[in-house]
């Protein structure tokens, strides 16, 4: 994958479309084009053009013209990957982007590996290895929330923020190494004071980019909630009027929902993933008694509870109501619990006055009438901690970024403990060094392995 020749590939999606662009990298890009493109005014070549620049013309093999193009230059390092840049806009026919790739395929180039431009753009220092990794997931954004979290990550969210401290880091690093090499003077180079208010501080960053994950990776995709509740609830109702769609089997035969059905919306920019799930109740039926025990499993790795209740028949069974509010959150004590009174339309006024006295921060609605959906809505954006993304902070979306901060927390708090407990220096400088690597390994200041290289690239498509 690491390779200094010249790569060609499609830029635009694939299938036929009103115009496509197929981009080449390396030394020879410009070169390699000239030979096939003709000018339509003048005889001019793509050598002598200034870089940054638009070129009306022909793509020709022998005397065939392929097509009429629009071929932009762009010249190292002033480039996207920091090599010479060709990218050809033609036309979207299948057959034309077919036909002019295999020209430049046996003329010179070879086919890009998936993320190839973008590996190369991070090894010519176009861009460190988190931006690089923001590349995907800005073309993987479905909502305003994910797009805004990948556009502040590839814009250097990550290393903005650690930049300074790591350097700050390395040279009390080669201080402390520097007193090792004088370690028979008993002399200090290192301000021990300084250095402890440094590593406070770090430690702060890092575990404050630690917690933002959770929320971080629920917008990249999608908050996932849980509908819970008994059978004939009206969960799948909720669920297909959240959709707008028949999505879940609505029927008044109890126990339909056996498995969990899942859909994802977007409300105020934000992703939800909604799972309803098989009604809690006492059942000797297999597959049912299965289905619960799904319902449990959704409900845990859920990041928001939707607890369902029949408003209908609140009254008649009130304690019993009571008690299973409670059960349900004694069982996930850590979850956003949401109760919902559905089929409320048939109450009268007193009766919701009674379910709103009795139940704290209760939403009442009607989800086959429609009814109290929008405030539902507006209370779940409201829960969402969107604060974040409004004040631009950092926020961690990426699992290798997660697991390097949390090796580099390990390696700062050994080194915290070695200050305290007043150890030798060459120990705890050991501690130092590992805190330095793993926060160099999320930008790439660091050597990294290259078959983390690939797999970090494999997963963007061919054109990128």
């Amino acid at each position: 994958m690491i390779k200094n020749d010249t790569i060609v590939a499609l830029a635009t999606s694939a299938g036929v479309g009103a115009i496509a662009v197929i981009r080449l990298s390396g030394d020879d890009a410009i070169t390699i084009t000239n030979r096939f493109f003709k000018s339509v005014k003048s005889n001019k070549s793509l050598l002598d053009q200034k870089s940054h620049t638009i070129h009306l013309g022909h793509i020709v093999n022998n005397t065939i013209v392929l097509d009429e193009v629009l071929v932009s230059i762009f010249k190292n390092p002033r480039s996207y990957t920091g090599e010479n840049v060709v990218e050809i806009s033609c036309h979207g026919s299948s057959f034309i982007k077919q036909e002019i790739i295999q020209l430049f395929l046996q003329n010179g180039c070879r086919m890009a590996d998936n993320g190839e431009f973008t590996m190369r753009a991070f090894l010519n220092g176009k861009m460190d290895l988190s931006q690089a990794e923001a590349v995907a997931d800005v073309i993987a954004s479905n909502s305003a929330a994910s797009h805004q979290v990948a556009i502040q990550q590839m814009r250097g969210g990550i290393t903005n923020e650690l930049k300074e401290l790591r350097t700050q880091l390395l040279d009390f690093a080669a201080l402390i190494e520097l007193e090792l090499d004088f370690s028979g003077e008993d002399v200090e180079f290192a301000d021990r004071t300084k250095f402890k208010e440094l590593v406070a501080k770090i430690t702060f960053v890092l575990k404050r980019l630690i917690d933002s994950f959770s929320f971080g990776n629920a917008m990249k995709n999608g908050i996932p909630i849980a509908i819970i509740g008994e059978p004939n609830v009206g969960k799948s109702t909720l669920l297909n009027t959240l959709l707008n769609e028949e999505k879940a089997i609505v029927s008044d035969i109890a126990g339909t929902t056996r498995d969990a059905i899942e859909d994802e919306i977007i409300i105020n920019g934000v992703a939800f993933r909604f799972i309803d799930t098989a009604g809690i109740r006492e059942t000797e039926d297999v597959v049912e008694s299965i289905g619960i025990k799904k319902a449990y499993e959704k409900a845990e790795n859920a990041q928001l509870v939707f607890f369902l209740i029949d408003a209908n028949k609140y009254n008649q069974s009130k304690t019993e109501f009571l008690s299973e509010i409670e059960t349900i959150k004694t069982r996930f004590p850590n979850k956003r619990l949401l109760v919902i009174a559905n089929k409320i339309d048939t109450l009268t006024k007193l009766d919701i006055d009674t379910l709103k006295s009795d139940i704290e921060n209760l939403i009442l609605l009607s989800a086959k009438k429609k009814q109290g959906v929008e405030t539902l809505k507006t209370e779940l954006t409201s829960l969402v901690n969107i604060g974040a993304l409004s004040n631009n902070e950092t926020i961690v979306t990426n699992s290798r970024h997660f697991e390097a901060l949390n090796n580099a927390l390990t390696a700062i708090t050994s080194v915290q403990q070695g200050i305290d407990l007043e150890i030798s220096t060459d120990l705890f400088s050991i501690d130092i060094r590992e805190c330095l690597r793993h926060l160099g390994n999320i930008t790439g200041e660091y050597d990294v392995d290259k078959d983390i290289l690939g797999h970090i690239f494999g997963n963007f498509c061919i054109g990128k």
